[in-house]
């Protein structure tokens, strides 16, 4: 009888080893991705982006959708080896606000909820910091989990980079057509010339395609392109 009273106890027991093996193997894995995201941020603060997930993406969906390898046209280059009109367009067409915020432009963020709120069209408030965050770690699907990441990694990146490093580092590996990715890789295939040699016109071009650079096409600019390009060149002037 005080064998089969133990029973209970050792299931109990068992259940608990159970969630201990659970809890413990949570805590690893988070302690895992903090070391390793904290890790990573730092090596990229200095060394030059290999590659980020957007382009791993690019290269998966293409694997999905015929089973065929495009390359990816992508070449890193340093601050010295850009124009500044790009470094200005970016800012102007994407986040003007940049060097005021910490990462996250809440007068932005608070606009396009008042539009929403009136019956406009709810509009992207996303910063550079932010689409770096995503661009580099993350992957364009949406979810309340891959918004959390972004919202942690463009926290880090704010911490451990300098607002210079951001901006380079969106220049190096923003997309700026069909697996074209990054300021140099776009100016030698749309302008023929390296990204120290795009004038300001040409800056502009580029940075009006970024909302969607597959559909508004640099070598093809539409009507709406080019008021946008207008539009950046103006903001240019005004910074």
């Amino acid at each position: 009888m005080a064998n089969k009273s133990s029973y209970p106890r050792k299931s109990k027991l068992h259940a608990l080893s159970i969630k201990d093996i659970v809890r413990k193997g949570a805590l690893y894995i988070l302690i895992t991705f903090l070391a390793t995201s904290i890790g990573l941020c730092v090596l990229l603060r200095w060394l030059p982006v290999p590659t980020s997930a957007f382009m791993v993406y690019r290269h998966v969906e293409d694997l999905m959708d015929g089973g065929s390898f495009k390359p990816i046209r992508y070449s890193w280059v340093d601050t010295k080896k850009i124009s500044s009109h790009a470094f200005s367009a970016v800012i102007a067409a994407e986040d003007q606000r940049f060097f005021q915020h910490s990462g996250f432009d809440v007068q932005s963020i608070q606009s396009s909820i008042d539009v929403y709120m009136d019956g406009g069209k709810l509009r992207g408030a996303s910063t550079i910091s932010q689409q770096v965050a995503k661009n580099l770690f993350l992957t364009p699907s949406k979810s309340f989990v891959r918004k959390g990441l972004e919202v942690w990694f463009t926290l880090l990146l704010e911490l451990v980079w300098s607002k210079e490093r951001i901006v380079l580092v969106y220049l190096n590996i923003a997309e700026f057509g069909d697996h074209i990715f990054g300021i140099e890789a776009a100016s030698r295939h749309y302008f023929g010339i390296p990204a120290k040699q795009i004038n300001r016109t040409q800056a502009a071009l580029l940075a009006a395609t970024l909302p969607n650079p597959i559909l508004l096409k640099a070598a093809q600019p539409s009507a709406y392109l080019l008021k946008r390009q207008h539009w950046i060149l103006q903001q240019m002037k005004n910074q």
